[in-house]
């Protein structure tokens, strides 16, 4: 199965992984957690390699992901087969690589050159093939204001095309509209979580629709349900708003319970769990990429498994739409 990025032309495969666990733990400094936990960075090889050994070409990262590790992980991975993948990485989160610490965000110009330049350095490349704003409620001014500079990293060749990391509509559309090279959105969606809004303005601006949290942050891949817990230095134990899917660092009851009443749809003609989850989002539109992250070789094998099965059939995605009805919270 192969997708493209939107309007740029880049073809990929339909299914990307996401590359923020494998990043390793990093924070605030403080209390505060923003990785995944502990990572194996020799397993973490082995699984880009076997999933590039199962036709999968897009690989998501960002500057800030263990505070540049993830980078380096990738980078070092795909050295000798560069032209041969898509990579994509975020900027504006600021970070230190010593502390492993990252804090704030930065929506300049300037900063925006500095994030590129360390990211080619840990990716050892010398060009990106999507580069995305990791600012995602920037004031739309701000974000037209770099539109400049990265129309002349284009030109340049350091950057093949442009995006941002958003969930907000009207600043997706706004930007798309007047951004000559933005060609993906990437949004939270998920079977859990549909975005329509979001969806739409992919569709109208011929913008890839990137899924991040594709399976709930792990709750859609079924190995939660049995109350097990996350690591301490885990993001899914932290209590920010947005993470709805764990509460006290184990599965929120509400949403697993939401997964047993659709598991059967999704697991129909052989599919596993994760694999009827990004069944169904390629089923929801045309544009979509999901991203599902990974830490193990294994991991990888099931995720990519999925493009054999390809999308939902109309009836399996009609059926899960009426069973969500009453709980999934759309994103806005």
């Amino acid at each position: 199965m192969r997708r493209l990025l939107g309007r740029s032309g880049i073809e990929v495969s339909g299914l990307g992984m996401g590359c923020w666990a494998i990043g390793g733990p990093y924070g605030n400094g403080g209390t505060e957690q923003f990785g995944w936990g502990e990572v194996d960075d020799a397993e973490s090889t082995r699984a880009l390699h076997r999933a590039f050994d199962l036709g999968v070409t897009f690989y998501d990262t960002a500057s800030s992901y263990g505070a540049g590790h993830s980078e380096r992980v990738l980078g070092a991975a795909f050295r000798d087969r560069r032209d041969q993948v898509v990579i994509a990485s975020k900027w504006g989160v600021v970070f230190d690589e010593e502390t492993r610490a990252a804090g704030g965000a930065d929506g300049s110009a300037a900063y925006l050159r500095t994030c590129l330049e360390g990211s080619l350095r840990r990716l050892g490349t010398d060009y990106v093939d999507l580069y995305q704003l990791h600012i995602g409620d920037l004031p739309l001014e701000q974000a037209l204001d770099l539109v400049g500079t990265l129309e002349e990293l284009v030109t340049a060749g350091s950057i093949r095309a442009y995006g941002w990391s958003t969930d907000d509509a009207s600043r997706a559309e706004a930007f798309a509209a007047r951004a000559p090279h933005c060609t993906a959105v990437q949004l939270d969606l998920s079977v859990l979580r549909d975005a329509p809004a979001m969806i739409a303005v992919c569709e109208a601006a011929d913008q890839a629709a990137i899924n991040r949290g594709p399976l709930a942050m792990g709750l859609l891949s079924g190995k939660y349900h049995d109350r097990r817990q996350v690591a301490g230095n885990d993001v899914r134990r932290m209590d920010y708003a947005w993470m709805r899917y764990f509460r006290d660092g184990a599965g929120s009851p509400e949403w697993l319970a939401a997964i047993d009443g659709i598991r059967e749809v999704l697991t129909g003609g052989g599919r596993t769990l994760a694999q009827g989850a990004l069944a169904w989002l390629w089923a929801r539109s045309a544009t979509t990429v999901p991203i599902p992250g990974f830490r193990t070789v294994a991991q990888v094998e099931e995720n990519a498994g999925a493009l054999a099965h390809g999308p939902l059939s109309a009836e399996e995605f009609a059926q899960v739409e009426k069973l969500l009805a009453a709980v999934r919270q759309p994103a806005h």
